[in-house]
């Protein structure tokens, strides 16, 4: 395969699989290979490479003689994600305490303002947003390349789900105090503090959507 050949692939494997996890895609939904490198504008082959990577990952089953058909998230695989999160952002906390840099905590002080401004208007996308800079910005200040990847994907797995349960005025504000009290443990060097609290607040969030009404739009 040639190098143009595999960035195409990279880039309908990123395409397709934004376009499975925002449920552009229904569940068990046939994923034709000729309708897929028409919409993405690719020959078929990228498109059957990505399909192959998102089998491995879980989110497409390959069934010989039939096809490749969509595996959208159910409720077992969010309470796997919150999990393995909650462990592995701890630890990203506890190296973020090490490594963090002056501009990163200027960068997430900045997003805790923005957060609470636009959770007081109510601008729910906004908050969405900031959610996803908050821990984009924690990851990267743990400073391990590995770990930043990992958790960047097991957020994005799990976008819907967060992204309903940040629409509620009480679990934003919930969510926004526990990013204030992991951001100040990290900036007092207090690594401990920094992982437990961080590890509470992925186990919060998964508790928040239990309690929502998004857990019922997952079987």
């Amino acid at each position: 395969m040639l190098k143009n050949e595999y960035s195409l692939t990279e880039k309908v494997y990123h395409n397709l699989r934004e376009d499975i996890l925002s449920g552009i895609f229904r569940d068990q939904e046939e994923l034709r290979e000729t309708a897929l490198a028409k919409t993405y504008g690719v020959s078929r082959t990228p498109v059957r490479e990505a399909i192959r990577q998102l089998a491995l990952e879980g989110l497409v089953d390959t069934i010989p003689n039939r096809g490749a058909f969509v595996h959208n998230i159910h409720e077992k695989d969010v309470r796997d994600v919150y999990v393995m999160r909650s462990l592995m952002e701890g630890l990203a906390a506890r190296w973020a305490v090490e490594n963090i840099t002056t501009e990163q905590i200027a960068a997430m002080e900045e997003v805790l303002y923005l957060s609470k401004y636009y959770r007081k208007k109510e601008l729910w996308e906004q908050v969405y947003v900031c959610d996803n800079k908050f821990h984009d910005l924690l990851y990267t200040a743990a400073g391990s390349h590995l770990l930043e990847h990992m958790l960047r994907s097991f957020h994005e797995y799990i976008q819907q789900v967060r992204k309903h349960v940040l629409r509620d005025e009480k679990r934003a504000k919930e969510s926004f105090e526990e990013h204030e009290a992991i951001l100040e443990a990290i900036k007092n060097k207090q690594p401990d503090a920094a992982e437990e609290l961080t590890t509470k607040h992925i186990r919060n969030a998964m508790k928040r959507w239990e309690l929502s009404e998004a857990i019922h739009e997952i079987k």
